[in-house]
């Protein structure tokens, strides 16, 4: 039997995407692109776009494989079910609860012939548990938590994932240990909203949670895949000043440099604090790298407003931008709001942005230039490897394919468009600064 899987969207769905893909196999299938047996799409709806995405590929997928059993599963599936419903030739619809049971729902379609729609109400189900045993890669992902309770106005995510649920520490560390047996060199946990972990649990916080996975022997690097400002407490703080193997790296999302447009978006901050936050960060790691989502053209966002933005992005210094036009999207407070901005708008404040964020992004780079680094390979083509350091330069170094996965040395000595350029070192010199 063939089977096949389309992602869309956040790391999340590319994680648990890896965990159903997993299933299959050890069931004996094997993976193809087209003409499968089994084909799961795993849906997105962040935005309208997301979802007209979404809706394209299924049609796509059902029109390659016309003999396949068609699974529709995800985000637009769980918050817009009567236009997957529209759709002929979906076998199986699920929503955000379930995945871990596909391969059952498949082979109960074979068994029935009917279509089958399992769709749970969000706020009544607990975590699903997913392990995946092997991402066959340096980097690996672990779902921690699932769902979000923020409502910021633009999102949809809080009805598309439910209320926050968390997964038990034992379940994490025992995945930890099982990835880091297999050769694993870095754990990046995440999440929906990953810093809430621990909120509906008893006694034990996100905090905990991270100083129990830093005392696994092995792990080389801890990553948080993003986190919100005010989920960075002491206790974060503290442990990140304690131990180098949380890794000298963090993506806190901004979302706007003006206070008017973060009030509008129900962010639970203001600019004050955030700087304040980054001050507090800063002073146990002083090059840390800082990364940023911001959207620009949201709903009544001025010239002035935008130009604000770019003035806090600089003064922050973050060492890099990702920069989202708003986008509208039904069921969303911003989508009713008026002041909504031109298209042609937004793609001119996005560009400008974006050159922001390069320039933003070479001062930093250029701040480790003749460093002595670790970097972790984790691809070779053409005599090159290619792999980050702990605080994600991404590096270019001459070298062989034995070096793959392995914590190599080495000195940085030049740029290429984004690559730092590296040689290998044999020892790190007492001035040396590792990453």
């Amino acid at each position: 039997m063939l089977v096949s899987i389309y992602t869309l969207g956040c790391k999340v769905n590319t994680y648990e995407s890896n965990v159903i893909m997993e299933q299959f196999l050890k069931l004996g299938y094997e993976q193809v692109k087209e003409n499968a047996d089994v084909v799961i799409i795993n849906t997105c709806s962040v935005t309208n776009t997301a979802s007209r995405k979404s809706i394209k590929i299924i049609h796509q997928a059902i029109r390659k494989n016309p003999n396949a059993v068609i699974v529709v599963c995800g985000c637009m599936s769980q918050v817009e079910t009567d236009e997957i419903k529209k759709i002929d030739g979906v076998h199986v619809i699920l929503g955000n609860w379930g995945k871990s049971q596909i391969p059952d729902f498949v082979n109960e379609y074979l068994e029935k012939k009917e279509q089958i729609i399992s769709l749970k109400p969000l706020e009544k189900v607990q975590f699903e548990c997913m392990q995946l045993e092997n991402f066959n890669r340096t980097r690996a992902f672990i779902k921690i938590q699932d769902g979000c309770e923020n409502f910021c106005s633009y999102c949809i995510i809080p009805y598309a994932r439910g209320h926050v649920r968390s997964r038990s520490k034992e379940d994490i560390i025992k995945e930890a240990k099982s990835l880091i047996q297999n050769g694993h060199h870095e754990i990046v946990l995440t999440g929906i909203h990953t810093g809430h972990y621990g909120s509906d649990l008893e006694d034990y916080h996100f905090s905990d949670l991270l100083y129990d996975l830093l005392q696994i022997e092995g792990l080389e690097r801890l990553r948080i895949s993003s986190i919100e400002m005010n989920e960075i407490t002491d206790e974060v703080i503290e442990l990140m000043k304690q131990y180098p193997v949380l890794v000298d790296h963090m993506h806190i999302p901004l979302q706007s440099g003006c206070d008017k447009i973060l009030k509008l978006m129900h962010r639970k901050y203001d600019l004050k604090e955030f700087e304040q936050k980054l001050k507090d960060i800063r002073a146990v790691r002083p090059e840390i790298s800082i990364t940023t989502d911001v959207i620009v053209g949201f709903p009544t966002e001025t010239e002035e407003d935008f130009l604000e933005t770019i003035e806090t992005v600089q003064k922050f210094q973050f060492s890099k931008i990702h920069v989202f036009p708003y986008s509208r999207r039904k069921g969303t407070v911003a989508d009713e709001m008026d002041g909504q901005i031109d298209e042609r708008i937004k793609k001119e404040r996005t560009r400008r942005l974006i050159a922001v964020s390069e320039t933003l992004e070479k001062t930093y780079r250029e701040k480790f230039l003749n460093r002595v680094v670790t970097v972790i390979p984790e691809t070779y083509k053409d005599g090159m490897l290619v792999g980050h350091t702990g605080n994600y330069l991404l590096v270019k170094v001459p070298g062989d394919e034995s070096f793959l996965h392995q914590t190599i040395t080495v000195k940085l000595v030049g740029e290429e468009g984004m690559y730092m350029m590296g040689t290998f070192v044999s020892s790190l010199s007492e001035s040396s600064i590792l990453c």
